[in-house]
């Protein structure tokens, strides 16, 4: 029996990063009465990761659930970053309409087309809610028009054309369709919800099925599955079968064990559930994305999005150096296999590999954020190790070399704009368009190899004087564009082991630009800045100054030393070489040689 689920409403928020997506979901959460009226409640309560947290961006894709009137309101955040596309696709699967939301100034950005285009493939309907209707600079009326430009570019059809429109302020919690009324609250947005996203329906009485779009993990139950059940009722303790449409070999009997439904942030443990629900279930070691669970008597796999493939892959090792062991909890190979094979448990992006050494892994992931991000949690988890530069991953179409290209969207003022096509020029950048804008604004738009764009974000922020918008989305794989000119800068190397002094360092800075200061152990082979002059030098950081029982007036003064660079990892991994490595540790990043002995090295490169 086919029935409409009135008293529910699956949706996703899509926006590009930094447009308010969370912060909305936060008001909604409010005001539909989630929290007690007492409780203290963190802002972007959605987004739980400490990474997610600092760099205020979201990176999983998140559930939660609210109530409007007797109306269960099932919301998904999902993440904006292009390098984060295999969490989107697979979360419009569950859901029945999208809220597209666009800041009132920055108006539609680059990722907002990946995750709008998805949408629309699938046909959703669409609630456009221009946010931030209350900046200073907000331009609502030409953002409108740009939202709607960008839908006929990507082919929307005659009702996605005539969708509502909500002006809103996140922050001040306010929803309205005119924005010169001023309201009091997001009612507005609940009802628009509500009467423009279809509820969900399928057959209540026909065999299960539901589809698993995300995997979650937890130390204590294991994997946990989520997604939308398409037909039939589940239930705890029940006897089912777990197959997958790419792999129709897979069918395995397994007994659910819980089955939670999602109310505001908690998840709450219900006995069953049936067509239109969202929910999580437990007790299946063995689940994967894309597996559908069935019926034990019919087995039929639904069919699921094609995950991006990676573009970028780095290596991974146990950290060799002579500070080994001294930071790091989890140190061996052993562990760090585990944890990056535990990585792809809820990853779908990322790909794992052996090498031919036992101690080093080959990691491909969407891009360098996503692999900077998986470090970065293994570091606050107490692993130890070593990453190599990053490196693009190339293919093969009819014999030729292809290479993965990215669409690049930047905004910057006018006055450096010839800095800007002057640099991505040489990186094999081609100009597609560029708009000005009132203000002394541009937009530029280039197609670039992906390897183009490795080591340029900080060379961007320098040129732009840090205030260019430099935005990138995949573009698919096209004709090796030939040779990208390397690094202009050399590397400052230690060539003693002990700690840094003022002494030794006032001699280096001479030299460049230094990554450390005093009192910061070294090793040698160990990198501690940059030398403009592109050739790497060997220095003594460690030098204490000749003691002598006769003192010269002046030269005793306090030694002078210019401001250490703190590289973080996205700076570091932009400046290494070939024949470096960045050593990954809970307390520090340290850049250093892989040869760290200064004659291997130099015959080494010889040789080659």
């Amino acid at each position: 029996m086919n029935i409409k689920r009135e008293d529910i409403r699956n949706i996703a928020i899509i926006a590009h990063v930094d447009h308010g997506k969370t912060t909305l979901v936060d008001s909604l959460l409010k005001q539909s009465g989630v929290f007690r009226a007492n409780q203290v409640v963190e802002d972007r309560v959605m987004d739980s990761n400490d990474i997610e947290r600092e760099r205020g961006i979201t990176i999983l894709a998140k559930n939660t659930a609210i109530y409007y009137k007797d109306i269960k309101i099932n919301i998904i955040d999902t993440p904006g970053h292009a390098d984060f596309g295999g969490e989107v696709e697979r979360v419009l699967k569950m859901v029945n309409g999208v809220i597209l939301v666009v800041d009132a100034f920055e108006g539609p950005m680059p990722q907002t087309k990946f995750v709008l285009k998805k949408a629309f493939e699938l046909d959703l309907p669409v609630i456009v809610c221009i946010n931030k209707i209350d900046r200073p600079e907000a331009r609502p009326n030409e953002v409108i028009d740009e939202v709607l430009d960008l839908f006929i570019e990507l082919g929307a059809n005659e009702k996605n054309l005539d969708c509502p429109f909500v002006f809103a302020s996140a922050k001040k919690g306010t929803a309205t369709l005119d924005y010169n009324e001023d309201v009091e609250n997001m009612d507005i947005l609940f009802k628009t919800v509500i009467d423009n996203i279809p509820a969900p329906e399928g057959d209540t009485e026909g065999p299960l099925q539901v589809l698993i779009s995300t995997i979650d993990y937890n130390e204590y139950i294991g994997r946990i599955g989520i997604g939308k059940i398409e037909r039939g009722k589940i239930s705890t303790n029940q006897e089912v079968v777990i197959v997958n449409k790419e792999y129709p070999e897979k069918q395995e009997k397994v007994k659910i064990s819980k089955v939670y439904e999602f109310e505001g942030l908690n998840r709450v443990e219900v006995e069953s559930a049936t067509v239109g629900s969202i929910i999580a279930i437990t007790g299946v070691e063995d689940i994967h994305i894309g597996d559908t669970i069935c019926d034990v008597n019919s087995p039929e796999p639904l069919p699921f999005v094609k995950i991006s493939e990676p573009t970028i892959a780095m290596t991974f090792s146990v950290n060799n150096s002579p500070f080994a062991g001294r930071e790091g909890k989890f140190v061996t190979s052993r562990q760090v296999r585990n944890r990056l094979f535990k990585e792809l448990q809820t990853d779908v992006s990322l790909r794992v590999e052996e090498t031919e050494s036992t101690d080093a892994f080959k990691v491909s992931g969407r891009g360098e954020l996503h692999l900077s991000v998986l470090i970065e949690n293994m570091r606050r988890e107490g692993y130890e190790f070593q990453v190599s530069k990053p490196e693009v991953l190339f293919k093969e179409e009819n014999g030729k070399k292809m290479e993965p290209m990215e669409k690049v969207t930047i905004d910057l003022s006018n006055e450096f704009v010839g800095a800007v096509i002057e640099k991505l020029g040489q990186r094999k950048g081609e100009l597609v368009s560029m708009t000005e804008s009132n203000g002394g604004y541009a937009r530029l738009e280039f197609l670039i190899p992906a390897r183009g764009l490795i080591g340029y974000r900080q060379e961007f922020m320098t040129d732009t004087k840090g205030n260019g918008i430099l935005n990138s989305v995949f573009d698919g794989y096209a004709l090796y564009k030939g040779e990208i000119p390397k690094r202009k800068v050399g590397s400052i190397i230690s060539f003693e082991t002990g700690e840094s002094t003022a002494y030794g360092l006032y001699s280096a800075q001479e030299r460049g630009i230094l990554f450390i200061g005093a009192g910061v152990q070294v090793y040698t082979g160990m990198i501690v800045g940059a030398n403009p002059k592109g050739l790497d030098i060997d220095v003594n950081v460690c030098r204490k100054k000749q003691q002598s029982n006769i003192r010269a007036s002046g030269s005793d003064e306090a030694l002078r030393l210019s401001p250490a660079k703190d590289m973080s990892l996205e700076e570091a991994l932009e400046f290494i070489e070939d024949d470096e490595l960045i050593e990954v540790t809970p307390l520090t990043f340290r850049i250093r040689k892989k040869i760290l002995d200064s004659t291997k090295r130099y015959k080494s490169k010889k040789n080659n």
